[in-house]
């Protein structure tokens, strides 16, 4: 079979297969007919010797882009299994916001040992990357970028980009800065080649600038793009002089990696930096012990409130009947109201400041919704017990519902004021204190409606 032949699912036998022959003109082949990302998939699901075989029997010309797609923990494995020569050739070859992106995944020693054995031009932009925080814009740049200046006419900056191209990440925006480097605006290429050659830059440059700082948040860089609808951000010091520019394909990993994030944290479940696919037993039940311990320590407290109201119980056994079926329906009103106000707040949709808004709108839905759900629970209660005690658990359940929705809303809302992820305020949590105040409440209106 060809390469041309061999479709994505396939693939990984494919590699298998080329690895085995001794020459390597069919894995060339394979470079050649197919994108890196299909190609480090394909890699990614075979034994971890194949894959480091791959890179170690192929020009870095080849492998550099796959290798730029793989997962971080398989980036490392690769890295470690390279001798030096050929790891300090493969970081030369990516973008160094890729390699810069690598090099903090490593350990110390073996990052300063690469770092050293590198070029002094890549050593000197890759020290300067890591040097900024890690959460940073900063982190996320390539210093890899085009720029022309106001005064040139549009046949020197052409000429200019030519003689760069190889440079620029992407030439497709261009900035337009001042002999000492600081933007003033940006132009399109497509504007460069339709106007005539002697048109000056300036009569072209759009000032409608949007960058960002380097010191600032990814996340903030993420949100302009998307915002803006940009392909490319720019990043400025604080004197506004041009420092590198972000694209759309870094801020496609940022966000991946934020909403990753966030939904392991939604799930109680701790950060899970490698795939899921590769993640050992060991380290799955690591991070998912502590949460679950935790919470099994806050429902201790639910079998003690309902032993609190054992009298209750004893006198009208019904009121057990009906009892997870409200505690369940509080815990998934909270769920549902907290996962709405986590996403609204990771995409700036609203800001911490709309909780009052938010709350207020949340009182008239969790109401409509407690009214709902109690009319359906007083349906059953009037038939396995009695008008009273189907009025008792209808107001238990309308109490319930609301109490689950406001804290549900709310607490996302307080974990922010605190600097806290508000993804902390996970579905296991909310459920497990809506459990306990909700027992609470639900037994303390049947006591009052059946002056028990």
């Amino acid at each position: 079979m060809s390469p041309s032949e061999v479709d994505i699912e396939t693939l990984p036998e494919a590699v298998q297969a080329a690895l085995e022959q001794e020459t390597d003109a069919a894995l060339q082949a394979l470079c050649a007919e197919h994108a890196a990302p299909d190609l480090s998939d394909a890699l990614e699901a075979l034994p971890s010797e194949q894959m480091e075989a791959f890179f170690r029997r192929l020009d870095v010309a080849c492998t550099a882009d796959i290798y730029a797609h793989l997962e971080p923990d398989h980036q490392t494995r690769v890295l470690h299994a390279l001798d030096e020569d050929q790891a300090s050739r493969l970081m030369s070859a990516l973008s160094y916001d890729d390699a810069a992106s690598v090099i903090e995944g490593l350990e110390d020693d073996h990052a300063e040992s690469l770092l050293e054995a590198l070029p002094d031009d890549d050593q000197e932009a890759l020290e300067t990357l890591l040097g900024y925080p890690e959460e940073s814009a900063g982190r996320l740049m390539t210093p890899e970028y085009a720029t022309v200046q106001p005064d040139w006419s549009v046949a020197e900056a052409m000429d200019h980009l030519r003689e760069h191209h190889e440079l620029a990440e992407n030439v497709n925006t261009i900035f337009v800065v001042t002999p000492n480097g600081e933007l003033l605006g940006w132009v399109r290429l497509k504007e460069l080649l339709l106007s005539r050659p002697t048109t000056s830059v300036r009569e072209r440059m759009h000032t409608d600038v949007v960058s960002i700082a380097a010191e600032e948040d990814r996340e903030e860089a993420a949100h302009r793009i998307s915002h803006y609808d940009l392909d490319v951000l720019p990043v400025v010091d604080d004197q506004g002089q041009m420092l590198g520019i972000i694209t759309v394909d870094d801020v496609m990993d940022v966000l991946r990696a934020e909403t990753t994030e966030d939904f392991h944290r939604m799930a109680a479940v701790g950060d899970i930096m490698l795939s899921l696919r590769d993640a050992s037993l060991g380290l799955l039940y690591r991070k998912r012990i502590g949460w679950l311990v935790i919470l099994v320590a806050v429902n201790i407290f639910s079998g003690l409130a309902i032993a609190h109201f054992e009298a209750a119980i004893e006198t009208v056994v019904a009121l057990i009947f009906f009892l997870p079926m409200v505690i369940a329906s509080g815990g998934n009103a909270g769920a549902q109201a907290s996962t709405l106000v986590v996403r609204s707040l990771a995409t700036n949709d609203i800001t911490p400041r709309d909780w009052w808004r938010l709350g207020g709108k949340e009182i008239i839905v969790s109401s409509a919704l407690g009214i709902t759900l109690a009319a359906a629970i007083w349906v059953s209660g009037n038939w396995l017990g009695n008008l009273e005690v189907a009025n008792a658990i209808a107001l238990g359940m309308f109490f319930v519902i609301i109490f689950g929705s406001m804290f549900g809303i709310l607490l996302p809302f307080a974990l922010t004021r605190f600097g806290v992820d508000p993804a902390v305020a996970s579905a296991p949590l909310i459920t497990s204190v809506v459990d306990v105040v909700g027992i609470m409440i639900y037994f303390a209106v049947a006591v009052a409606v059946l002056g028990l």
